[in-house]
């Protein structure tokens, strides 16, 4: 059985951290692409972040290059997303998944098609 499961999510105030772990089971995630995604309420899944299978190539979405920090730890079967300086608009759902080769460079990487594999999310809330 594949499944990613994803942990780390709460309430932060603005400016805080949090860091968010999908954790593995089924397969080795250090075949895959794995993505981080986020949905508020009223609005669509953006993608996040990536982190590529093949030499560790990481993505992030302009909204967040910066403040967050995508990475894996291969003895754990686990990619973490390092949340820095957190913003209400930050506040969404957030879910880890895995693609088979998506396309490398630009923002190919977080374009959810190329995703198979979900979990089911973790609530995050930035709010003072």
């Amino acid at each position: 059985q594949v499944q990613l499961v994803e942990s780390g999510g709460g309430l932060v105030q603005p400016g805080g951290s949090l860091r968010l772990s999908c954790a593995a089971s089924g397969f080795t995630l250090d075949y895959y692409a794995t993505g981080w995604f986020r949905q508020a309420p009223g609005k669509e899944r953006e993608g996040v972040s990536c982190i590529s299978s093949s030499d560790g190539n990481t993505y992030y979405a302009e909204s967040v290059k910066g403040r967050f920090t995508i990475s894996r730890d291969n003895a754990k079967n686990t990619v973490y997303l390092q949340m820095n300086s957190l913003k209400p608009e930050d506040t969404a759902v957030y879910y880890c998944a895995t693609a088979t080769n998506p396309p490398d460079g630009g923002l190919g990487p977080l374009e959810e098609v190329w995703y198979h594999d979900w979990g089911q999310g973790t609530q995050v809330t930035v709010s003072s």
